[in-house]
């Protein structure tokens, strides 16, 4: 299965064009934004677990990143409210479920081999946020590959202010990012390549978004023979 498989091309999903398409899971069904794949796959997703739903437990030989949107997700006895951030390394595995239901942005088998930390942020807690420039930044993590955070930007400031050396991906976590005539609301993902310009800004409520760059200029190192 090949789902925005192009790495060097602009790919977007505006949240009135989701189409949820069940998991072989009952009670977990899917957004899927990019995939290369079938179940055993480089994937970036929304996944909606309805109240009592679960996945069995399984490991990620390639990785997960999770990012709680909505309700609580749950895994191997830890609750993660709305605005938690997970990432669990290679090789790693859980037993992921939710009592009251909920919804997650999801990314797997997206990590090098090499990388070994874990770890759980609470975005929610002001204390994990700095100021810089015009942009409140709440860093999720870093290394030589790629950058991750989430920002908070006022009405009217651009999210990128040069071009995006190693490409991007974000996703709008709250208010509205304007591109032209395009409103992008929340819940909606783009995905910008290596050397883009993009003039994106903040509406007129603020923004807060999920971001992560510098991952796309490492693509070739992603073994895609696997899936």
């Amino acid at each position: 299965m090949l789902i925005n498989a192009d790495f060097s091309q602009r790919a977007s999903l505006a949240v009135e064009d989701y189409q949820w398409v069940n998991s072989p899971q009952n009670g977990v069904e899917r957004v899927m934004l990019d995939r290369i794949g079938e179940e055993k796959a480089r994937a970036t997703s929304i996944v909606r677990y309805a109240p009592d739903s679960y996945f069995p437990h399984h490991l990620h030989p390639g990785g997960e990143e999770i990012l709680v949107l909505a309700g609580t997700f749950s895994a191997d006895d830890k609750d993660y409210p709305a605005g938690w951030y997970l990432r669990n390394p290679p090789t790693s595995g859980h037993k992921p479920y939710s009592r009251e239901g909920a919804v997650i942005f999801v990314k797997l088998w997206q990590m090098l081999p090499d990388e070994d930390q874990h770890v759980v942020i609470d975005t929610q807690n002001t204390a994990n946020w700095q100021q810089h420039g015009e942009h409140q930044v709440c860093p999720l993590f870093s290394n030589d590959n790629e950058q991750v955070s989430m920002q908070r930007l006022n009405a009217g400031v651009a999210l990128f202010a040069t071009e995006i050396v190693g490409g991007a991906e974000l996703l709008v976590i709250e208010g509205e990012l304007i591109e032209a005539e395009q409103t992008y609301k929340r819940g909606s993902w783009i995905r910008l390549p290596v050397g883009s310009v993009a003039q994106l800004n903040a509406g007129a409520e603020g923004v807060t978004i999920y971001l992560k760059t510098g991952h796309l200029a490492q693509i070739e190192n992603i073994d895609f023979e696997n899936f």
